[in-house]
């Protein structure tokens, strides 16, 4: 039975560690891997999110014997097959940043009339040598133009499902409550706290 009070989040992102803050509460504390003393670059290597987040997941508990979580986000665009997917921190190219990203996706989307979108997010929790992933989907629609001045990544030209705001325009109550993240974050949570019981 896992039992965890205190949980490393394999990021440095400030946004998703206040995130992820806000959905598990205070029963469990989460920190980043800098509060643990780790600096370095977290190894990202593989072709699909479930592969990254895994690797990530794993190499802070191996080296720290922490139960760790990491996660890895795609945004995934139904008119460009997929892009930029699990490439979608770096689609304008290696130390680029998030409004160039965002420049290069609208450029490709110019002539395209479907919008259609969806943020992906898988989540891997290891702790006493096992693994488990959880997954969260939210689908949308990209927008023209940037939208909003909250949230980060992709989110000022996301507008979800049901919705006429952008993520980047939304309360982050709001956007945890409907997020990928957040909805992957929650089945973590309701998975946590059944194993406590």
């Amino acid at each position: 039975m896992l039992n965890i009070r205190k949980l490393v989040f394999a990021t440095n992102n400030p946004h998703k560690i206040e995130e992820v803050k806000q959905i598990l509460g205070n029963s469990i504390e989460v920190i980043s891997v800098s509060e643990i003393g780790f600096t370095d670059d977290i190894p990202e290597d593989y072709e699909t999110l479930e592969e990254n987040a895994s690797q990530k997941a794993w190499y802070i508990f191996n080296r720290f014997g922490l139960p760790c979580i990491a996660d890895d986000t795609g945004l995934e665009v139904e008119a460009l097959n997929g892009e930029p997917g699990v490439r979608s921190a770096r689609y304008a190219g290696n130390g680029r940043t998030a409004a160039d990203n965002i420049t290069k996706l609208l450029e490709k989307l110019k002539r395209e009339a479907n919008r259609k979108a969806r943020f992906r997010t898988v989540v891997s929790l290891v702790d006493k040598g096992q693994e488990f992933r959880f997954e969260g989907i939210v689908n949308g629609t990209i927008v023209d133009e940037l939208m909003g001045s909250s949230g980060f990544g992709y989110d000022p030209i996301f507008i979800p499902e049901g919705y006429k705001q952008t993520f980047a325009q939304m309360p982050l109550d709001l956007k945890n409550s409907i997020s990928h993240r957040g909805r992957a974050i929650e089945k973590l949570r309701k998975f946590l706290f059944e194993e406590k019981v």
